[in-house]
C-alpha cells in the first residue's frame, strides 16, 4: 500500500472546494459591483448637500433620487444573487464530500470510535454553514475596505487618517479576538460533545437506569458534564461578546468622530457639508465587514476546527481502493496464523489461530469470557483487520471482496440493534431496493415469519433503535433474519441464543441446519451447550490462542479428559 501524505485529507477537501472555483469568480465579480454600488449612498448625500440644497432644484433631486432607486435595486439583486450562489456552492461542497466523509466515519466508528468519528458529519456541516453564511460575504467585502478608506482620503487627508487608524485598530481587535477565543471555544465544543455522548448513553439505556434506581446518579453525572459545557460556553460567549461590543462601540465612536472632525473642517472652509456626511457613511461601510466578522467569529472557529478534524479523519481513513468484482464465493473458509490486535491497543487478543472449514459445516467456537471469541467474529466479518495471518473465503482474502463482502456474510452480534423503520426494512439491511420475496425467505429461514405475522402490522410494524415493544428474543430473531437476508455463504453468530427461550434456540438450530443443507458455512461463538448442538466442528480458544480444534466429539472428549487429569492431580477437594 502506498503511504499517504499527512496532508492527503486536506488535499481532498481542497479538491472538493475547487470544483466550484468558477462560482467563486462569479461571487467575486458580484462583490465588486455590490461594493461599487455601495458608493451610491455617500455620493447621493454629497450631491444633495452640495448641489440640490445649494441650487434648490427639485428636478435635480428627483433625477438623483430615481437614479438612486435604480442603483440600490441593482445592488440588492446582485447581493441576493451572490448569497444564493454561495449557498449552492456550500451545498455542492457538502454533496461532494458526503459519501466520502460518511464512509470514513462508519469505517472508523466500527473499529475505533473516537471524537473524529463522533463529530465527522457535524464538522462537514459546520464548513457548509460557514460557506453559506453572511460572514463569508464579509471576507469577500474586506478587500474593498482599503478602497473605501482611499475614497475618504479624497475628501480630506485628516478624515482618511482617522478612518485608517480606526481600521487598523479593528483589525488588531479581530486578531485579539481570534487569539483569546480560539482555545476556550475548542474546549467548550469538546465539553459539549462529552455532555451529548453522556446524554445519548443514558437515553439509550433509560430502561436499565430507571429499573436500577440510577436516575438521580445518572442525572448528576450528566449534569456535571453539562455544567462544564455551559461554563465553557458562557466563558467563550463572554470573550467574544466583549470584543463584539467593543468593536460596535468603537465603530459608532469613529462615525461620530468623523462627523466632528468633518464639522471642524467645514468650519475651516476645507470641506463641504456633503463631503462630511458622505465620509461618515463611507467609513461605516468600510468597517462593517470587520465588525461582522468579529461578531460571527464562533462560526469561523467551528468551521476551522471542522476543517482540521476532517482533514485528519480523511487522512487516517483513506478511500478504499476499487476492487475487481469477484463472483459469489463457495463457503470454503481458511484461517491461517490469524493475529488480531484490537484498535487502540498494543496487545493481541487473538494470536496465531488457524483452522479450515469446508462448505456444509458448522463450527462452534467455545472458551471462557475474554478468550477471543468476539474478536474472531469481528475479524471473520472484515470489521477488524488482521495484524498477521490471513482469512480467505473461497481462496480470496476478505479485503479482496471490497464492499461486496457484506453481501456474502451474515452476522449476528451479541447485542442486536435495530434501526428506526419497519421490520421489513431492518431485515433487508436498509436496502433502498429491497426484494420482498427475499425478506420473507430470510424470515422463514430464521423461523421468525410466524412471529412477525402476529405483530400489529406484520412486516410493516415500526420498530426503533431500542427495539420498542419487542423483547430481546424477538430482536435477536429479527437480527438473525437480517443476517440471513440475501443468501450469504458464511453465517457468523455471536452468542445467538443469549436472549432466546427453548423455542427460539430451536429456531436458531433449525436455521443452522438449513444453511448446512444448502452448502453454506456457519460459525457460532457460544457459551451454552444448546448453541453448538448442530456444530460438526469445535474450536476451543484459551487466552486468545487455539487450545483445540477438530470434530465436536473429539474436542469435548479431550476437554473432559483434561478436566479429569487436573482433578486427579489436585487430589480430593483440590479442584472442582
Amino acid at each position: 500500500m502506498i503511504p499517504r501524505s499527512k496532508e492527503a485529507g486536506r488535499d481532498e477537501l481542497i479538491a472538493a472546494r475547487r470544483q466550484s472555483r468558477p462560482y467563486y469568480w462569479f461571487v467575486a465579480i458580484f462583490s465588486f459591483f455590490v461594493n461599487l454600488l455601495m458608493l451610491t449612498g455617500p455620493l447621493y448625500m454629497l450631491q444633495v448637500y452640495d448641489r440640490v440644497l445649494g441650487s434648490r432644484s427639485i428636478a435635480t433631486l428627483i433625477a438623483l433620487s430615481g437614479l438612486v432607486v435604480f442603483l440600490y435595486g441593482m445592488m440588492g439583486i446582485l447581493d441576493y444573487a451572490r448569497g444564493r450562489v454561495m449557498a449552492r456552492v456550500a451545498a455542492r461542497f457538502q454533496a461532494a464530500m458526503d459519501v466520502r466523509v460518511f464512509d470514513a466515519v462508519m469505517r472508523r466508528a466500527a473499529v475505533k470510535p473516537d471524537e473524529l468519528s463522533a463529530t465527522g458529519l457535524k464538522d462537514l456541516e459546520s464548513i457548509q454553514r460557514l460557506m453559506s453564511s453572511p460572514v463569508l460575504m464579509a471576507f469577500f467585502d474586506m478587500p474593498w475596505t482599503p478602497f473605501f478608506i482611499a475614497g475618504i482620503f479624497v475628501f480630506h487627508p485628516w478624515l482618511g487618517y482617522l478612518a485608517l487608524t480606526g481600521g487598523v485598530i479593528l483589525i488588531f481587535v479581530t486578531v485579539l479576538n481570534q487569539t483569546f477565543s480560539r482555545a476556550p471555544t475548542l474546549k467548550s465544543n469538546h465539553a459539549l460533545l462529552v455532555a451529548e455522548r453522556n446524554s445519548d448513553e443514558i437515553r439509550n439505556e433509560a430502561e436499565m437506569v430507571q429499573s436500577l434506581g440510577m436516575r438521580e446518579d445518572a442525572f448528576r453525572r450528566w449534569n456535571t458534564a453539562r455544567s462544564d459545557a455551559l461554563r465553557g460556553q458562557i466563558g467563550t460567549t463572554d470573550i467574544i461578546g466583549t470584543f463584539t461590543v467593543a468593536t460596535k462601540t468603537f465603530r459608532l465612536f469613529l462615525q461620530s468622530a468623523m462627523l466632528g472632525l468633518g464639522a471642524y473642517l467645514v468650519l475651516q472652509g476645507e470641506l463641504t457639508p456633503g463631503a462630511m456626511i458622505a465620509g461618515s457613511i463611507l467609513m461605516g461601510r468600510a468597517l462593517a465587514p470587520i465588525e461582522l466578522a468579529i461578531g460571527q467569529w464562533p462560526a469561523v472557529t467551528r468551521a476551522r476546527k471542522g476543517w482540521d478534524s476532517l482533514a485528519q479523519l480523511l487522512t487516517e481513513e483513506p478511500p478504499e481502493a476499487p476492487r475487481l468484482p469477484l463472483p459469489k464465493p463457495q463457503a470454503r473458509l481458511e484461517v491461517t496464523q490469524l493475529t488480531i490486535v484490537p484498535p487502540g491497543e498494543h496487545q493481541a487478543s487473538l494470536r496465531l489461530v488457524s483452522f479450515d472449514l469446508e462448505p456444509g459445516h458448522a463450527l462452534g467456537v467455545i472458551g471462557s469470557s475474554g478468550a477471543g471469541k468476539s474478536t474472531l467474529a469481528r475479524a471473520l466479518t472484515g470489521t477488524w483487520k488482521p495484524a498477521g495471518g490471513k482469512i480467505r473465503l473461497d481462496g480470496a482474502a476478505l479485503d479482496q471482496y471490497g464492499q461486496s463482502l457484506g453481501e456474502h456474510i451474515g452476522y449476528l452480534p451479541q447485542r442486536v440493534t435495530l434501526f428506526n423503520g419497519t421490520i421489513a426494512e431492518n431485515i433487508a439491511r436498509l436496502s433502498h431496493t429491497p426484494d420482498p420475496s427475499k425478506i420473507v425467505e430470510a424470515a422463514k429461514k430464521a423461523d421468525a415469519h410466524e412471529m412477525i405475522l402476529k405483530m400489529p402490522q406484520g412486516y410493516d410494524t415500526k420498530v426503533s433503535s431500542t427495539g420498542g415493544r419487542l423483547s430481546g428474543g424477538q430482536m435477536q430473531r429479527i437480527g438473525l433474519a437480517r443476517a440471513m437476508y440475501g443468501d450469504p455463504v458464511l453465517l457468523v453468530l455471536d452468542e445467538p441464543n443469549s436472549n432466546l427461550d427453548n423455542e427460539g434456540s430451536e429456531a436458531v438450530n433449525q436455521a443452522i441446519r438449513k444453511m448446512k443443507d444448502e452448502g453454506k458455512t456457519v460459525i457460532i461463538m457460544a457459551h451454552r451447550p444448546s448453541a453448538i448442538r448442530e456444530c460438526d466442528m469445535l474450536l476451543m480458544l484459551e487466552h486468545g490462542t487455539r487450545a483445540a480444534f477438530g470434530s465436536k466429539e473429539e474436542v469435548l472428549r479431550s476437554r473432559v479428559k483434561n478436566h479429569e487429569q487436573i482433578a486427579t492431580a489436585a487430589g480430593p477437594g483440590g479442584v472442582r
